[in-house]
């Protein structure tokens, strides 16, 4: 899968980049938000102001998303959204965006980042406290794993924890940690049948950091692999 991390000015210039790319040989999107649409602002809020479309596209409705994805038959398509705390609304729009383009959504694959976690640590585009932001996300994970089973519905990024200042180790104990509180909510949520969990399990994706440190990053992601197996087979049975 080759992405470009792309995103810029309006969604219509942001879908002529896509195509553009798409036609050189990209096989998959990878789509930057703007920090009004990262924190739930629409581009004609006041506090939106200077911020549209600078580090990414706006988009604030159903008709941005659509334009967007113009002439992209999402069905066939492979998409990361970088977006966190409004996850669950963009995942939601780009659904309903290729509805209208006739596409099943049982077939649409990729990615919604929604790890409000490491928002909390490094980042900071969280929009409400992290009681409700985890039932946000739990939620997502919760309704994707059955509607949109070729969906990653969170997308642990310890990357951002280690640009913040973390050591390749606190950045894998923080998001293996954060793995887990993900996971833990869900089960305690009720909405997935423990004959299901499984399922979700294995729709957990990472976005993990490769650092100056050659050899300890090597190290770093062959502990990562060997440590993320127990805690599935030991904490979760999977």
């Amino acid at each position: 899968m080759i992405r470009t991390y792309a995103g810029h000015s309006t969604a219509a210039k942001s879908n002529a980049l896509y195509r553009s790319n798409l036609a050189k040989g990209q096989t998959g999107l990878s789509v930057a938000f703007d920090l009004p649409t990262q924190t739930g602002y629409d581009s004609d809020h006041i506090l939106a102001r200077g911020e549209v479309g600078k580090v990414g596209v706006p988009v604030s409705h159903l008709g941005d998303m659509e334009t967007l994805f113009d002439g992209i038959p999402l069905e066939q398509m492979n998409t990361s959204m970088t977006i966190n705390a409004t996850a669950g609304w963009l995942l939601s729009l780009y659904i309903a965006a290729a509805e209208r383009q006739g596409a099943d959504p049982s077939k649409l694959q990729g990615t919604v980042q929604n790890d409000i976690i490491k928002e909390y640590l490094s980042r900071g585009t969280y929009v409400f406290p992290p009681a409700p932001s985890m039932r946000l996300l739990t939620d997502v994970v919760s309704y994707t794993y059955t509607e949109v089973p070729k969906w990653n519905p969170t997308n642990v990024c310890s990357y951002h924890l280690q640009e913040a200042g973390a050591t390749p180790v606190q950045e894998l104990a923080f998001a293996l940690a954060t793995a887990q509180a993900v996971l833990d909510r869900v089960k305690e949520g009720g909405q997935v049948p423990e004959k299901d969990f499984a399922k979700v399990v294995g729709r957990i994706s990472f976005f993990v950091n490769a650092g100056v440190r050659f050899i300890t990053e090597i190290a770093k992601m062959r502990a990562f692999v060997g440590l993320w197996h127990a805690i599935r087979r030991d904490r979760y049975g999977v």
